[in-house]
């Protein structure tokens, strides 16, 4: 019970990377790959500050900001330098290894017998494994609840008819290249946020945890798009965090399985392959239509 309750509270801290991506993998179709180097810059950040005294809450805060800082930049060479967007998030993405070990000084950092934010008392009264699950719920539902907020702004519909057609928004007088830049930028902020929040929950940091964490973060995506089907705007960034828990927990199964931790990457890009291939298969061979018929049978 106690690994199915760590799953579930591995898979709301980590709901926060696939909802940072959501916005500028399917909101705007910008497929940024700045990610995998703005979770290990997020973490980097909250453990060093935390290493150097200051507040957990204030070290958080910080590692959002930097990961702002680094969607900026992305946004940037993309817009206005008219780099290609793949290789623009890779620029910065492979930048960003080396500004981490700027910032840690070393290739790991470890919180060890150090403030986090599970050290509050509140965290601390909970049960084994509740903290992670208690803080994930909490900063999900605070972040879930501005972006529903914001999207339903003018300057949020204008960010989402950037995404649905770009030309369409240019002609009705939205600026498209800051409608990107802003996506991009929040998104990575949101993305180093998850990433000081695992660092924080797993107690340490390193330059290269960020590889492999698109392919989890777009695994919640798609897991959540897959099981729920056609969703609202505000269904489907709720449809993310269902999808990043149930994602934990399938890799708690394959663990428990046999299968080594070193495997992890490779049973991600699978199991996001399948959910990918998901309704191109139930459309090929009508597997909805076969369900139903099997039920109706029995």
């Amino acid at each position: 019970m106690s690994l199915i309750i760590s799953a579930i509270g591995q898979g709301l801290l980590w709901a926060v990377i696939g909802v940072g991506l959501y916005l500028t993998f399917r909101i705007l179709d910008f497929p940024d790959m700045t990610v995998e180097g703005t979770f290990p810059m997020g973490a980097a950040t909250a453990v060093t500050a935390i290493a150097h005294g200051v507040s957990p809450i204030i070290a958080t805060l910080l590692a959002f900001l930097v990961g702002c800082v680094a969607g900026l930049v992305t946004g940037l060479l993309y817009t206005k330098a008219k780099i290609p967007v793949l290789l623009a998030g890779i620029l910065v993405m492979t930048a960003s290894y080396s500004i981490d070990l700027r910032i840690m000084g070393k290739p790991n950092q470890s919180l060890l017998g150090m403030p986090t934010l599970l050290s509050g008392k509140f965290f601390q009264s909970l049960p084994p494994y509740f903290d992670s699950v208690a803080l994930g719920f909490i900063v999900i539902v605070i972040v879930t609840t501005i972006l529903v907020y914001f999207l339903q702004t003018d300057l949020g519909q204008a960010f989402i008819a950037t995404g649905d057609n770009e030309n369409m928004a240019e002609s009705l007088g939205i600026n498209t290249d800051n409608m990107k830049i802003m996506g991009v930028s929040v998104s990575n902020g949101l993305i180093a946020l998850g990433g000081a929040l695992v660092a924080q929950n797993n107690g340490y940091s390193d330059v290269n945890m960020g590889i492999g964490i698109i392919v989890v973060a777009l695994a919640s995506i798609i897991i959540g798009e897959v099981i729920f089907g056609d969703l609202t705007m505000i269904q489907r960034l709720i449809a993310v965090t269902i999808g990043s828990i149930i994602y934990r927990l399938v890799l708690l199964l394959v663990l428990q399985l046999g299968f080594n931790a070193t495997d992890l990457n490779l049973i991600s890009s699978i199991l996001l392959a399948i959910f990918m291939g998901l309704p191109a298969l139930e459309s090929k061979f009508h597997l909805k239509h076969v369900l139903k018929r099997g039920l109706k049978n029995d």
